[in-house]
């Protein structure tokens, strides 16, 4: 089952903080476009691999799924004749052309990160970390924010 995306960013325009590190502005994504702010999403290189910093806000409690999409775009697009919020990203970040889905440490998607966990009160502050990853795959793409769980098989 497709979830509907609830947040995206782009990560085009991001602002340079360090030259190990960058931060993304996050907006609800609406079939017109970028909606309200949500908040940011800080990215920082570690020997550990990337980690993702939120600090969101306004979000449904519970856990989300949480992916790099190859575009940095984040304008609506036309999906089989309906128009999708947030369509121009394109697919999850895969540049080794795995087709599939999975685990942020397995050997699926570059884009898949692991779940974020919004808490009751709608913020999402935990970071979470991504392995495989390092900050030049990350520049120039979008960071999206489902409306529902990873279930690593569609979205």
């Amino acid at each position: 089952m497709k979830h509907a995306l609830i947040a995206i960013a782009c990560l085009a325009g991001c602002t340079l903080a360090q030259a190990a590190e960058i931060t993304a502005n996050v907006n609800f994504a609406e079939k017109t476009g970028d909606g309200a702010a949500v908040g940011t999403v800080r990215i920082a290189e570690t020997p550990y691999g990337l980690a993702f910093y939120p600090s969101l806000k306004g979000l449904p409690a519970g856990l989300h799924g949480f992916h790099v999409h190859e575009k940095p775009s984040c304008a609506p697009g036309d999906n089989n004749g309906t128009v999708t919020s947030a369509f121009g990203a394109g697919g999850h970040l895969d540049p080794a052309g795995t087709k599939k889905h999975g685990e942020p440490w397995g050997d699926g998607h570059l884009g898949d990160l692991p779940p974020l966990f919004v808490a009751a009160d709608g913020t999402a502050t935990s970071p979470v970390l991504a392995p495989r990853l390092k900050l030049a795959d990350v520049k120039n793409r979008s960071l999206m924010v489902h409306a529902g769980g990873d279930n690593h098989a569609d979205h």
